[in-house]
């Protein structure tokens, strides 16, 4: 529905700030809504407002003309607003008339107000205040940077004005440069011959350095070959003890079955004694026991005969097995001794070459270590150097820096001073066309500290005596620009010298 509380809200609101509509309008669409189409605020002395339909109704404006403002709505039912604002107070409105709307074209309305809408617009004029800020600093910086301009412009012309005298210095400086470079190259050549020492000298511990690998590697196979040496020979010593034990073993059983046959062949003899007792017992037969126990007799020979023979062969084969065997491993015995004596022999003298290297290796060493230490000392010196010449290379910059400066410095004074020369030349030529003009020329002696305050006091204490003599007769200003003039001669001279 149509709300006039919020009419009235912002209407107030709008109208409580010093500025005064002129035009206010809402144009209100054919959906029920209204809102704000334009707005346009200008400082004067009346304000209106007016009401317009979006399909055209009459409208009519409000004019004030007291600072008063005067809102008025014809609907279904007349409402009357009167407010009064201003400096004065509520006054009497003229020419005022009176709005009427078509109340058929009036429909309930919402209207959509932003409340956000005054802090917008309080915040757009901040914004607009900064940037004029903005705007006034930006146009004071310009102003000032021009007046730079301009003094730099001055400054220029006189200096492009001033003739500028040839010094004597640079010659100097061209020299003493000349010669640091010359020192400069100096080192540089004898860092250069020091880096190619130093690269030989590496080189040559890159070659002991790989010699003392390849006898440390020969030293390893050396080792390793005399370990598997010493396996072997413990080894054959091993062999050697259980091939004696085997000996031993061997030569007690041989004397064991020497002992065995002995015994078996006098058993064998007892048994054939006690057979041929027991045979010539019994003689109370008829047999022929003769032939009967030479028959026996001679098959027992046979069997000791052969058992004799038999054992015999077997022992002579085991005896020669035996001495095969023992003389094979005194052999093998023989060849491990002269292996063992080899091996003891070129383990000292690879001992002795361990020995050679390490000697070698640690002569190196030291030889390494005193190159290096001469090529740091070398390189420690040509850094003292290169840093004393790059100090004396500053110095001399800040020298020529220093001499700069005070050029710089004097020449600024040598410009004031000229200044100072012709403002009291131009004095002088005043107050002689004056005297001129007058007839009468007076002449006194007026001391030289008080004739120009400081600096003619130091324009003084810079010149002799001889040359401040033939002007005290003078008048002030002729001696001051006199004075200005030889002090500034000196100066000139000076500033030649250094």
């Amino acid at each position: 529905l149509f709300s006039f509380q919020d009419t009235e809200n912002t209407l107030g609101a709008a109208m409580s700030k010093p500025l005064n509509f002129s035009s206010r309008s809402a144009a209100v669409p054919r959906i029920s809504q209204v809102r704000a189409s334009n707005v346009s605020l200008a400082r004067g002395l009346g304000g209106g407002v007016t009401l317009r339909r979006a399909g055209g109704f009459s409208s009519s404006s409000l004019y004030n003309l007291g600072s008063v403002q005067q809102f008025s709505l014809g609907a279904a039912r007349p409402y009357n607003f009167h407010s009064g604002y201003g400096y004065g107070g509520i006054g009497c409105g003229g020419g005022i008339q009176e709005v009427t709307i078509n109340q058929s074209l009036l429909t309930p309305l919402n209207l959509e107000i932003d409340p956000n809408i005054q802090r917008v617009r309080k915040e757009e004029k901040e914004q607009i205040k900064t940037l004029n800020n903005k705007f006034a600093s930006f146009i004071d910086k310009v102003r000032f940077l021009e007046q730079q301009n301009k003094m730099l412009e001055t400054k220029w012309s006189l200096l492009q004005d001033q003739k500028t005298t040839r010094s004597n210095i640079a010659p100097m400086f061209e020299t003493y440069i000349n010669n640091l470079r010359h020192q400069l190259d100096g080192l540089l050549n004898d860092k250069a011959r020091l880096e190619g020492e130093l690269k030989n000298m590496q080189d040559l511990v890159e070659d002991f350095k790989s010699k003392y690998e390849d006898e440390i590697n020969k030293r390893t196979a050396a080792e390793n070959e005399f370990v598997v040496l010493k396996k072997d020979v413990d080894a054959a010593y091993m062999n050697k003890v259980e091939l004696e034990a085997k000996v031993d073993a061997l030569t007690d059983e041989i004397n064991f079955l020497r002992a065995l046959y002995e015994a078996e062949l006098k058993e064998l003899q007892a048994q054939i004694s006690d057979t041929s007792v027991v045979l010539s017992m019994d003689n109370s037969r008829n047999l022929d026991l003769d032939s009967i126990i030479a028959e026996v007799k001679a098959q027992y020979e046979e069997i000791a005969n052969r058992s004799r023979a038999e054992a015999e062969s077997w022992y002579q084969s085991k005896y020669e097995a035996l001495q095969v065997t023992a003389g094979k491993h005194g052999d093998d015995l023989r060849n491990m001794k002269n292996e063992i004596t080899e091996i003891n022999r070129m383990i000292q003298r690879l001992q002795g070459e361990i020995e050679n290297a390490k000697a070698q290796r640690a002569k190196l060493e030291a030889a390494i270590a005193e190159a290096e230490e001469r090529g740091e000392l070398a390189v420690k010196d040509a850094k003292a150097k290169l840093a004393e010449l790059e100090d004396a290379l500053q110095k001399a910059k800040a020298d020529l820096a220093r001499q700069l400066r005070e050029y710089q410095e004097l020449m600024n004074v040598k410009l004031a001073l000229d200044i100072e020369i012709a403002t009291y030349r131009k004095l002088l030529e005043g107050e002689e066309s004056r005297l001129a003009g007058d007839g009468v020329v007076t002449r006194s002696h007026v001391p030289i500290e008080n004739a120009g305050g400081d600096q003619l006091g130091l324009i003084v204490s810079c010149l002799s005596a001889t040359q401040i003599a033939p002007f005290l007769n003078e008048t002030p200003l002729r001696q001051l620009i006199v004075l200005l003039a030889l002090w500034q001669t000196s100066a000139l001279t000076h500033l030649y010298e250094i």
